[in-house]
């Protein structure tokens, strides 16, 4: 168990370094920004897709659906970014 959340933190952790790298490349369509902030604004929305009041489910959002909003929004940069944001982070761009 201790060993997926690791997993999981070191997927998450290299994702959020290029979503940070990207927001700061000259390169980066303004959509781009404007849905990086859109994600930080829902990160700190008192209401969620999910009411943290049910147990388990309530942060399921945080904790799944916003990494994987991250990694899809990274997905759409253009080749040549996302090749130099993978080059940085040090693996082989997808």
């Amino acid at each position: 168990m201790y060993k997926r959340l690791s997993l999981l933190w070191t997927l998450v952790r290299g994702d959020l370094k290029k979503l940070w790298w990207a927001l700061r490349d000259p390169r980066t369509p303004g959509w781009f920004k404007l849905a990086a902030a859109g994600l930080a604004f829902y990160l700190v929305w008192p209401i969620d897709l999910l009411p943290d009041a049910i147990p388990f489910l309530g942060a399921l959002d945080d904790m799944v659906l916003l990494p994987l909003a991250v990694r899809w929004l990274l997905s759409r940069l253009p080749a040549g970014l996302q090749a130099d944001l993978a080059a940085r982070a040090g693996a082989a761009p997808a």
